[in-house]
């Protein structure tokens, strides 16, 4: 089995930063992209951005120049910094990765952490 645990969730202040991380864990062979979504309350997920294997990135225009996607591929973690954070960035925030379990695998197998609320208010 497999699980990403996401941390580093809370409430901050508008202009403010937080920092999310994800860590995968379990049967896990390699992993292909990582990701951080989010879904504010009564709306759709979106992405935030992505980062790949060789390390590039991707981001949505809400966030860029304000957000910063990493990973550690020796430590199967992806972290989110967030800086200038807005109100409109208020959501639970889902980490996402795709992966093998082993390398005979055929394609990728998708995984969701458990998500982590992330609150911008005075």
């Amino acid at each position: 089995q497999v699980q990403l645990v996401e941390s580093g969730g809370g409430l901050v202040q508008p202009g403010g930063s937080l920092r999310l991380s994800c860590a995968a864990s379990g049967s896990i062979f390699s992993i292909n992209t990582m990701a951080w979504y989010r879904q504010p309350s009564g709306k759709q997920r979106e992405l935030v951005g992505t980062v790949a294997n060789g390390g590039s990135t991707r981001y949505a225009d809400s966030v860029k120049g304000r957000f910063t996607i990493s990973r550690d591929n020796a430590k199967n973690t992806v972290d989110l910094q967030m800086n200038s954070l807005k109100p409109e960035d208020t959501a639970v925030y889902y980490c996402y990765a795709d992966l093998k379990y082993k390398r005979e695998d055929f394609g990728w197998f998708q995984w969701w952490g458990q998500g982590t609320q992330v609150t911008v208010s005075s």
